[in-house]
């Protein structure tokens, strides 16, 4: 768990989010240093450092609707340490610490990603609608900062690029299962993750066509990665 002495890495974290998004050329609700440094000081924070001090990995806690729903948040981890398993002992711990501070929560995520559903998937959450997510303003302003905010307003936040994922622990199935469910299914998991982010984006790329709206321009630019 980040401990205040951790702080000193939240710049740092910041802009990794802002770089690894814009790399993927995924949206993401953009955060501050000082909005960082506030959960490592509230203890909601997990960071993954070498020996040597070296920041490698981060994740922190966001509640809503009175601590209803719990949300772990900014996963990130430095490019020389990606595809080391780091990622998933990060969420492990987090989901962890999310259970043992809100132990009746409902954790849920939304991920435009196949390997976080995959981790998600072996913690025991499950696919499912945006409806199923808290319906807290304060969540959904936090979106405002994307770049894909007019396609989620526009469906009325009923849906949007990322997939919803829930663990509700008055009713789940067991991780064994949602894992297994998961890599039977990945290839048309992911089939239908292209095609949903395909279907969403067609009526903006009309709209592009007819003004020659730049915004919507740089979405198709950012789908084409």
């Amino acid at each position: 768990m980040a401990t205040a002495a951790d702080s000193v890495y939240a710049t740092t974290i910041t802009d990794e989010m802002a770089a690894s998004a814009a790399a993927r050329g995924t949206g993401i609700a953009k955060r501050t240093p000082e909005y960082i440094a506030q959960k490592i000081a509230e203890g909601k924070a997990v960071i993954a450092l070498t020996p040597q001090g070296e920041w490698v990995g981060f994740c922190y806690i966001e509640t809503w609707s009175h601590g209803e729903y719990v949300a772990n948040s900014g996963l990130i981890v430095a490019p020389a340490y990606r595809k080391s398993g780091v990622a998933k002992a990060i969420k492990q711990k987090i989901f962890q610490l999310s259970r043992e501070r809100y132990p009746h929560a409902k954790l849920f995520g939304l991920t435009t990603g196949l390997a976080v559903m995959k981790i998600n998937s072996e913690l025991g959450y499950e696919p499912v609608t945006y409806g199923e997510l808290t319906q807290d303003e304060a969540f959904w302003a936090g979106c405002k900062s994307c770049v894909n905010y007019e396609i989620l307003m526009s469906k009325d936040r009923k849906n949007c690029m990322c997939t919803a994922m829930l663990y509700d622990p008055g009713n789940h199935y067991a991780p064994e299962e949602t894992q297994r469910f998961f890599e039977e299914k990945k290839t048309v998991l992911e089939r239908l993750l292209r095609f949903k982010q395909w279907k969403l984006l067609q009526p903006f790329l009309k709209k592009e066509r007819k003004t020659g709206s730049k915004a919507i321009g740089f979405l198709h630019h950012l789908f084409k990665q």
